[in-house]
């Protein structure tokens, strides 16, 4: 598998940061799934091998986490979060808005490969519930009309 000359370079760096070469795994398949845009069977076995890990125990840390996708996903990952701190101020009403909005379910994508949707438990934004990431980026104190703003901006943004 070949990466990017940028990601390999990532990849050189972040293994100076941690004293245990296991610790970079997570960022690592984070950043390699950004480039390439999901974690493929030949992604495990690259950086297992970089880490002196057995594919196993990567694809146990990655079937762990709901960020790390096995499979591509639509442009734009939608995670609304509906644990108790978003649920009880109107996270619910948040999440079935955009299903309706997309036409699409927990975990599905758009026809087109924009967006995808997941429900997930917490995104750690509790204090400005209901809220939900779109890959890297919160939004927070939502409404159906601040989600209507979100998907409008980024439908423009493939547009431009």
């Amino acid at each position: 598998m070949q990466f990017s000359d940028q990601l390999e370079k990532r990849f050189a760096e972040l293994q100076t940061h941690y004293p245990i070469k296991r610790s970079a795994l997570v960022p690592m398949l984070l950043y390699a799934q950004d480039e390439v845009g999901h974690v493929s069977d030949e992604v495990v076995h690259e950086i297992a091998a970089r880490l002196d890990l057995t594919d196993l125990e990567v694809r146990n840390v990655v079937s762990y986490y709901s960020m790390l996708h096995t499979k591509p996903i639509g442009k734009y990952n939608i995670q609304v979060c509906t644990n108790i701190s978003c649920m009880l101020r109107g996270a619910e009403k948040v999440f079935d808005h955009i299903r309706q909005r997309l036409g699409i379910g927990h975990k599905q994508d758009t026809p087109d490969g924009l967006f995808h949707l997941e429900e997930v438990e917490c995104i750690g934004a509790c204090c400005w519930a209901p809220a939900m990431q779109v890959n890297y980026t919160y939004h927070e104190n939502l409404t159906t009309e601040k989600v209507d703003e979100v998907l409008e901006s980024l439908r423009k943004k493939e547009t431009q």
